[in-house]
């Protein structure tokens, strides 16, 4: 940071623009509050995997695919901060990066949209690029079918599919402020389905060696936030990174006595194998790990990976 402007690298979508935007907001916030003046600009990268809307994400690589050539922007000098989903990240952060502020997270479920799930007529259509999702789904209902689905959320909404439905990020309708009166939709408990590690939260990166900001980006990290993303990051993490399999983790923490407890899930592609744990602790990243370890090794998923 120089001369008291930040840049802000982010995807060109609408909703990334809105939770680049937002940061910004929460950075002006924090900067006057501490008696600075903080001018905010965007810079905005296209990635691959926004120009290659014909491949499925795991195709591409799977998890980091739209964040690589963002931090690549923070890397090279091109902009102060990275902002991303933060369920799009990885679960380790590249060299000479460190993941500055998670400012307090949205609603972290998912949503189905078009129909119900009990109303959903035998053999119905799922559109959802997303192997977790699928795989939870199958498990509930093995009658369904289901079909990729690549794009922004508006174009999303104009894919449900004729007596189908679509998933998607609560956080993501909320954020747009997309009106879903009139059409069948349900909300679905993390107990139905495990959310993605990191959804519904913002992560913002920046350059390890920039001590000035990381203290600026400092002031808006909500730490209960912090604590839930570390937790789920941590699971990740304890599963490989990036198993290729549909995976999914829900914490959250006690206000009153700082216990965190999280909620895993492990599962096969095609749903018959699903596997859930869940334990508590006061330790994110213990209580993460702890949970990876147990679907692993004591209900049998190492059988699961790949290899």
């Amino acid at each position: 940071m120089s001369g008291g402007a930040v840049r802000i690298a982010t995807r060109g979508s609408p909703l990334a623009r809105w939770q680049a935007e937002h940061a910004a907001r929460l950075l002006r916030r924090a900067a006057t509050a501490a008696g600075m003046e903080v001018d905010a600009e965007l810079v905005v990268v296209e990635t691959t995997a926004d120009r290659r809307l014909d491949i499925p994400i795991p195709e591409m690589g799977g998890k980091g695919v739209f964040v690589k050539e963002v931090q690549a922007a923070l890397l090279d000098g091109r902009a102060d901060v990275a902002v991303h989903s933060a369920k799009d990240l990885p679960s380790t952060t590249p060299d000479g990066l460190v993941l500055a502020a998670v400012p307090q997270r949205a609603d972290p479920r998912d949503a189905l949209v078009g129909h119900t799930l009990a109303s959903l007529p035998p053999g119905a259509v799922v559109a959802s690029g997303s192997l977790r999702r699928r795989a939870q789904l199958a498990a509930l209902r093995p009658d369904l079918v289901f079909e990729g689905l690549r794009g922004n959320i508006a174009t999303r909404l104009e894919k449900v599919p004729p007596g189908g439905a679509i998933v998607m990020a609560v956080a993501a309708i909320v954020r747009l402020g997309i009106d879903l009166a009139g059409i069948d939709h349900e909300i679905l408990s993390p107990s139905v389905m495990v959310p993605q590690v990191g959804q519904g939260a913002l992560a913002i990166e920046c350059r390890s060696d920039d001590p000035s900001l990381r203290e600026l980006l400092g002031a808006v990290e909500h730490v209960a936030s912090r604590t839930a993303v570390d937790a789920e990051r941590a699971f990740l993490a304890e599963l490989g990174g990036d198993c290729g399999l549909p995976a999914g983790a829900h914490a959250t923490v006690d206000d009153r006595t700082g216990t965190i407890t999280l909620e895993g899930v492990l599962a096969a592609p095609d749903g018959t194998t699903v596997l859930r744990h869940v334990a508590a602790g006061t330790d994110a990243v213990a209580v993460g790990r702890a949970v990876a370890r147990h679907l692993l090794h004591e209900e049998g998923g190492a059988a699961l990976l790949p290899g």
